[in-house]
């Protein structure tokens, strides 16, 4: 990997209420896990070693029980989930039950800020987000932010020969001759509003829910909150990312509310990073393939 964007191949649903869960191929990664995954990804869903989910509810969990059942083995894969969240555990233990003869994976809690390595250089980094109203600052709802961590020599030892460095590196140890460069390759927001925007600054690929196009629809309870289109298209405006990935659309929005709303804000808030978006109802592969909405 290099400093540029990574060819990442994203693929994934994202319907509010329906299911939710995106696949990065290279990462062998998989955010949240509703229903259709096996359907749609079928033998590839073997790629998959970690599970980020980012809450329980219930269209960001139903596609486990399937998932589970075809590809769990020896402990694997791992399954992240917010600490305080009870649900994980009352469905690893029904996945025991009621399928004995297969494993159910290795289920790991995360606290905010928990850092996971899930291959070498590559780091996920969990938040906890405003999703679900919590009390004693509980982790009930985590989004997530992927890593690319490599050391680098420092300026000051690149004219030397690799005799002198390695000399160097025994006497006084590797983080003397060396420092960490670190670049936000992609993040995922899970379900929650626009919260502190800085933690997505400089990703080069954020996903981000977008459930409502304008405030008349918004529907939120005392428990449960998503973002608003225009805010989410804003805070892109005003931070440092390369490329914007929407998803999480309300079924009440058809296509072309979606496409024009997009157009309109990015027109507004002079956006000209590419931006896709997830339509409600259709399995999107390889998303970023796909023209950008606001080109």
């Amino acid at each position: 990997m290099n400093d540029q964007q990574m060819d990442l191949k994203i693929s994934g649903y994202s319907t509010a209420l329906f299911s939710t869960w995106f696949f990065i191929e290279e990462l062998s990664l998989l955010f949240d896990a509703g229903d259709g995954i096996m359907a749609n990804l079928l033998q590839k869903s073997r790629k998959i070693k970690h599970v980020f989910i980012s809450h329980a509810d219930r269209d960001h969990i139903t596609g486990l029980l399937q998932f589970n059942q075809l590809n769990a083995n020896e402990g694997r894969p791992n399954y992240y989930y917010p600490k305080d969240s009870g649900s994980f555990l009352a469905l690893k233990n029904f996945m025991d039950k009621f399928d004995p003869h297969v494993s159910s994976g290795t289920w790991i809690p995360l606290n905010g800020h928990s850092e996971i390595e899930i291959k070498n250089q590559i780091f996920v980094e969990a938040f906890i987000n405003d999703h679900i109203k919590v009390q004693d600052k509980q982790c009930k709802s985590l989004s997530y932010v992927v890593h690319h961590r490599k050391s680098k020599l420092k300026e000051a030892f690149k004219d030397l020969s690799n005799d002198e460095i390695k000399k160097i590196a025994l006497d006084k140890g590797k983080s003397f001759i060396s420092e960490e460069h670190s670049k936000k390759i992609l993040a995922y927001s899970g379900d929650c509003p626009i919260g502190n925007q800085e933690k997505w600054d400089g990703t080069q690929i954020l996903i981000h829910e977008a459930t409502f196009l304008n405030m008349d629809n918004i529907v939120e309870n005392n428990a449960h909150k998503h973002s608003l289109l225009e805010d989410v298209i804003k805070m892109a405006a005003e931070i440092k990312i390369e490329t914007l990935v929407l998803s999480h659309f309300s079924v009440r929005y058809k296509k072309e509310e979606i496409d024009a709303a997009i157009r309109k804000y990015c027109k507004a808030y002079k956006l000209k990073i590419p931006v896709h978006r997830i339509l409600p109802g259709q399995f999107a592969k390889n998303i970023l393939t796909a023209s950008p909405i606001n080109a």
